[in-house]
This record gives C-alpha cells, sequence and structure tokens, in this order.
C-alpha cells in the first residue's frame, strides 16, 4: 500500500509540493505584480487550496505524461527544464483563472496576474518541477519514468 509506487504516497507528495509552491510564488506574483491587496491574496490562495488538492495528482500525472514526451525527443537537462514550463503554464493557467474570477478580482487584475504568472512560469515552471522531485523524493514516491 505505501511502497514507492503506492498512488496515496504518489498523491500526497504531489499535493503537499503543489499547496506549498502554489501558496507562496501565486502570493508574491498576486501582491507584488498584480497589484492585489493582501487581502484579497490571501482570500485568493485560500481558494486555491482545496483547488490545488483536487488539481495536484492531476497535475502530477499530467506532468509526468509531458516528461516521458520530452523524454523521447531529448533526454537532456533542458528539454526537462522546457517541458515543466510547458507542463505548468498550460495545466496551471486556465485554474488560475477560474480562482480568481471565484474570489471577485476583476479582470484587469485578472489579465494582469494571469500574465504575470505566465511570464513568471517561463522562469518558476521548472523551479517547480525540481521541487516536485525533491517532494517526491522525500516521501520516497518512483519518478515519471
Amino acid at each position: 500500500m505505501f511502497s514507492a509506487q503506492s498512488r496515496l504516497r504518489h498523491a500526497a507528495a504531489d499535493t503537499f509540493a503543489m499547496v506549498v509552491y502554489c501558496s507562496v510564488v501565486n502570493m508574491l506574483i498576486e501582491i507584488f505584480l498584480s497589484g492585489m491587496s493582501f487581502e484579497q491574496s490571501l482570500s485568493s490562495r485560500l481558494v486555491a487550496i482545496p483547488v490545488n488538492v483536487l488539481i495536484a495528482w492531476p497535475y502530477g500525472f499530467y506532468r509526468d505524461w509531458v516528461m516521458r514526451l520530452a523524454r523521447r525527443i531529448s533526454p537532456e537537462k533542458w528539454m526537462k527544464s522546457l517541458a515543466d514550463v510547458l507542463a505548468y503554464v498550460t495545466f496551471q493557467s486556465p485554474v488560475y483563472v477560474v480562482i480568481l474570477l471565484a474570489i471577485g478580482a476583476n479582470w484587469h487584475q485578472i489579465a494582469a496576474a494571469v500574465s504575470s504568472n505566465f511570464l513568471v512560469s517561463m522562469m518558476m515552471g521548472a523551479v517547480y518541477g525540481y521541487f516536485l522531485d525533491y517532494c517526491r523524493r522525500l516521501f520516497r514516491v518512483s519518478q515519471y519514468a
């Protein structure tokens, strides 16, 4: 049940990584780049926690699928980083829009937050991939291979 291939262990690692990473990074983006108030950002992050819990494991599967495709193209480290960015941006951006709509952000704030998140994700998507891999090692979960 709790082997390296355990679904429960895999889900726990992916969920922990997603909640921690998204809470910290998106709050910084919302406050410092998007002009949202601390209260709006805190509301956004609180709404995001259950959303992140729900999407963390599916995202982990999606990312693993993108990583397997990327590895077929090239085993180089730059391809892994590119695949992490692509997986993160294509999965998280639509979810982020829904969260911001739910907390009452206006369209200007949403556009600023999502575009900022997109730009930051160009740098941070790979960082999240490394963080996810680190969390999976902490939880002793096997990699996407």
